[in-house]
Formats: structure tokens, sequence, C-alpha cells
């Protein structure tokens, strides 16, 4: 089972940054899609960024033109860069490995602690 560990949450004021990390033991880690998920108490988790193998992205449009994916293989780490961010981003962030079929992204069952992301003045 692949192991996820994130990093880089904090409190931060509305229109502040912040930059997740997500280190995975995964040997094969350039062939891996990855994901990063929030879930905010009393809510489903969704689906915030992912990004493919190849390097393709994709964001929810609650995020898009704020949030950027983006991973480096040599470290075996994805990284989701918020910037802008709203009171409403407050939740926490998971990372996630996944398939891609069809140009979405179908998450498999291995999920990193999580890491809380909290926007308040």
């Amino acid at each position: 089972q692949v192991q996820l560990v994130e990093s880089g949450g904090g409190l931060v004021q509305p229109g502040g940054s912040l930059r997740l990390s997500c280190a995975s033991s995964e040997t094969m880690f350039s062939d891996s899609n990855m994901g990063w998920y929030r879930q905010a108490p009393g809510k489903q988790r969704e689906l915030v960024a992912f990004i493919t193998n190849g390097g393709s992205t994709n964001y929810a449009d609650s995020v898009k033109g704020r949030f950027t994916i983006s991973r480096d293989n040599a470290k075996n780490t994805v990284y989701l860069q918020m910037n802008s961010l709203r009171p409403e981003d407050t939740a926490v962030y998971y990372c996630n490995t996944g398939r891609m079929s069809s140009g979405r992204y179908y998450p498999y069952d291995d999920w990193g602690q999580g890491t809380q992301v909290t926007v308040s003045s």
C-alpha cells in the first residue's frame, strides 16, 4: 500500500497563500496520477485538482485560477499552491493516487492523514 504524507497546512488570513506538499512512498511515482481532495466539516470529500503522470492538470471550478497543482518526480512529491484563499477553502486537505479513464480521475483507496487548512481573520 502506498504511504502518503501531507504537510503545509495552517491558519492563514483571507487573501493569503499556502503551499501544501504530499510525499509518496510509491517507487514508480512518475507513473502515478495524483489528486488533491478536501473535506470541510459536515460536507463530502471533494476533488480539488489532479495531475496525470503526463503532467496534465485539472481543477474544480471553485479553485480554478487560484490553485496550482504540480509535481516533482525526483522528490516523489506533489504540491498544491493555494493563492487568494477564502474562508470557504477551510477544510482538511488530502492527497491521493488514482487512475484516469476518459479524462476523469478515479481515486484509489490510498489516503494520507490530511493537513488542516483554516482561512480566517
